[in-house]
């Protein structure tokens, strides 16, 4: 595979505001309890949290991709319904929720097309994005991208570029900014991976999930400024059952509890402030702008098109 980087600068960046959708059980710090009873027990409050993320981003003016796990899109259309009319971006997120390097490549092949055919019959468009379950692309599982661009996915966003200390994620070696892959069959596909900052020649992660609810707001909001200052968006993500902090609470040991419970109260209220603050819109738009002002880029993307 060739990286090149994508230019993303601007005079005033905006930065990427993405929302994986996805139900309070299917959060990988529950996976031991829950998949000890199986997913279908537990009651869906995906209906609450998604139209709670929605009325927040209408609230503050803001559009952005949603990363949609099948499952939900399956069993509620009309909550993809209810995000397209709100005019922000659809992309997938897979359909069962399964990391990439648990499966065969036929296995996530099914899947991400199973994923695909769904939202696109729902929504009528195509389904141009695609963000890894767990960020699950690594350096095990980098042959996730060739059948991406065979179905038709023109970027993702599922690298981490650091390590997790606990979970199996992370290309510490990966670029810290997005950049266009190419593949074979003279076919391209986009990265967008997640945001990290330097601090005394290490890279830590910020502004998503359990970071953006565990370090103070000052720590993401001081990340952000650090790239836009270098005229580099941020990439933003929470989960829409991260806005429900009345979700069942099960018994779990405390690392877990930290991690998914922990600051569920005020999540709403940091992520209000960012928006606040700084300018967001999705990763589409984000693309497109960037494409612009690289032609010779361009034409390698859209190649597979």
């Amino acid at each position: 595979m060739i990286v090149t980087p994508l230019n993303c600068k601007t005079q005033s960046p905006y930065n990427i505001l993405t929302i994986d959708v996805e139900d309070w059980f299917h959060a990988s710090a529950l996976t031991e309890k829950i998949n000890s009873v199986g997913v279908d027990k537990w009651q869906s409050r995906i209906p609450h949290s998604l139209h709670r993320a929605l009325n927040l981003l209408e609230d503050e003016k803001t559009k952005a991709t949603f990363f949609v796990l099948g499952r939900v899109a399956e069993r509620f259309p009309e909550l993809v319904q209810a995000i397209k009319q709100r005019k922000h971006e659809i992309a997938s997120h897979g359909f069962a929720h399964n990391s990439i390097y648990s499966q065969t490549k036929k296995e996530f092949k099914k899947d991400v097309k199973r994923s695909l055919l769904i939202l696109e019959n729902i929504t009528g468009d195509k389904i141009k994005g695609y963000r890894a379950p767990n960020f699950s692309i690594t350096t095990e599982s980098l042959w996730a991208y060739e059948i991406l661009a065979d179905l038709g996915i023109e970027y993702t966003s599922s690298i981490f570029p650091t390590k997790h200390i606990l979970h199996a994620y992370g290309i510490p070696q990966a670029p810290k900014g997005p950049f266009v892959l190419k593949l074979e069959k003279e076919k391209s596909i986009v990265e967008f991976p997640l945001s990290t900052v330097r601090i005394l020649g290490k890279h830590f992660p910020f502004g998503g999930g359990a970071y953006l609810r565990l370090f103070p707001y000052w720590y993401n909001k001081g990340s952000i400024k650090r790239l836009n200052r270098r005229g580099k968006p941020a990439i933003i993500y929470f989960h829409a059952w991260e806005l429900d902090p009345d979700q069942p609470r099960l018994d779990l040991n405390i690392l877990a509890r930290t991690r998914h419970y922990f600051n569920l109260d005020i999540t709403e209220i940091k992520i209000r402030k960012l928006l606040k603050a700084f300018r967001f819109q999705g990763i589409e738009e984000t693309l497109q702008d960037s494409l612009k002002t690289t032609p010779a880029l361009s034409q390698a993307v859209h190649n597979q098109i």
